[in-house]
């Protein structure tokens, strides 16, 4: 057994509390934004809000449940307090850099909701500054160039990869063949 699946492996009712043993960048992105609240919040705060009062109003979301989602996004690092008033003491939540790079998973999901969720359209679009023109993110190969989607690629293992990783995948297969060989398949 690999020890992705042993460790997503659910004993009757008993629900996961954390992917942090488990090698796999997915999971381990889960376990920092896999709550829908903070992927949400994350959303609001790539809109420009920042303020705790602005968080709760927008979402709906109870007080106590806010406070922990914000308290677990600038713990791990999603986002930073910034005071901006003494007394009483309040600060303001801004992305930082590691929350910045959630934009792509952000539209991503955006767009397909965009695509199979928003019967009256998309409701809300991007923009792009240098040219103005509304755009949809394209994801593209970083050597050539050319659109990407899931027939486009074949997943390989990655240096961080452990033995077993993979049992049971596409993957594995794939890695047992030539570079060659494994690009031609379909």
């Amino acid at each position: 057994m690999s020890a992705f699946y042993n460790a997503t492996l659910y004993a009757g009712f008993v629900q996961r509390t954390s992917f942090e043993d488990v090698t796999c960048s997915v999971a381990q992105c889960l376990d920092v934004v896999g709550e829908w609240w903070s992927l949400l919040i994350v959303r609001d705060a790539f809109l420009g809000v920042t303020r705790f009062d602005d968080f709760q109003a927008r979402l709906g979301i109870s007080r106590n449940i806010l406070t922990q989602r914000l308290s677990h996004l600038v713990e791990a690092e999603i986002l930073k307090r910034v005071p901006y008033q003494d007394h009483p003491p309040r600060s303001e939540y801004r992305l930082t850099a590691k929350g910045r790079d959630l934009w792509h998973v952000v539209a991503a999901m955006r767009q397909w909701g965009d695509r199979w969720a928003a019967p009256g359209g998309p409701p809300l679009e991007t923009r792009h500054t240098a040219c103005g023109h509304i755009v949809t993110a394209v994801p593209t190969c970083s050597h050539c160039g050319e659109p990407l989607d899931a027939r486009a690629v074949t997943a390989i293992p990655g240096p961080g990869a452990s033995d077993g990783d993979f049992d049971r995948t596409r993957v594995a297969e794939a890695s047992a063949q030539p570079v060659a060989e494994a690009s031609a398949q379909p």
